[in-house]
């Protein structure tokens, strides 16, 4: 019989030790998705966004690397600023 049978994918990512990666993986890749909505919104490219951002343009190919889950708070917040959006982290 399947254990997993009746359980949620959270609850099996849980059991596999693959949640946190999997919610990491998520999340990155909405910031990923809302960056290129704002450069494409206002018609910049990665070196304009960098000088936004006050980083480097290798800064920028990492944040906009979908596969990158490291992103800094410093980075989160610059990011926020920049779209002019604002930042929230909870804990559910």
């Amino acid at each position: 019989m399947n254990k997993h049978i009746g359980s949620s994918f959270d609850d099996f990512l849980q059991e596999e030790g693959l949640l946190a990666q999997a919610q990491a993986a998520a999340i990155k890749r909405v910031v990923v998705i809302q960056m290129k909505k704002f450069m494409k919104q206002k018609q910049i490219n990665k070196k304009a966004l960098a000088a936004i951002l006050d980083t480097s343009r290798a800064g920028v190919d990492r944040l906009l690397d979908e596969t990158n889950t490291s992103l800094t708070l410093g980075t989160l917040v610059k990011v926020a600023e920049a779209t002019g959006k604002q930042l929230q982290i909870r804990f559910l």
